[in-house]
């Protein structure tokens, strides 16, 4: 997990900030993404890259494309998931109302922990 941000950034202006393009990062693996990520493709050297197909300006997506992302879409639900799942407990998803970032980061890993106890259990 990386450290907390403080307001809104995109996600991935946060991966080119923690993994530079430079460097061989995800050149051994096969990796997947939403189209939060446009342009990963172009800036960094991986295997293999599963995003979704964006719909073009003034068009549609084809059947078989509409298909590709539903397959897609199932397999990052999961994440989804567990990132609402965080959200539920509310100290994530509110206005953070203190200035220390290592109680909220020590926060954030509580409830992360808390949440895979409630997925075990």
């Amino acid at each position: 997990m990386s450290k907390a941000w403080q307001g809104k950034h995109y996600d991935y202006r946060q991966l080119k900030y923690h993994f530079p393009p430079d460097q061989p990062w995800f050149s051994q693996l096969s990796i997947e993404v939403d189209l939060g990520y446009q342009g990963l493709v172009n800036d960094y050297d991986c295997q293999a890259v599963s995003q979704p197909k964006k719909k073009p300006k003034g068009g549609e997506l084809t059947s078989t494309e509409k298909a590709a992302n539903r397959t897609k879409s199932s397999t990052r639900v999961r994440i989804e998931h567990a990132i609402g799942g965080l959200k539920r407990y509310r100290y994530l998803s509110d206005r953070l109302r203190t200035h220390k970032a290592n109680l909220y980061e020590l926060s954030l890993l509580i409830c992360a922990g808390l949440w895979n106890f409630n997925l075990t259990s």
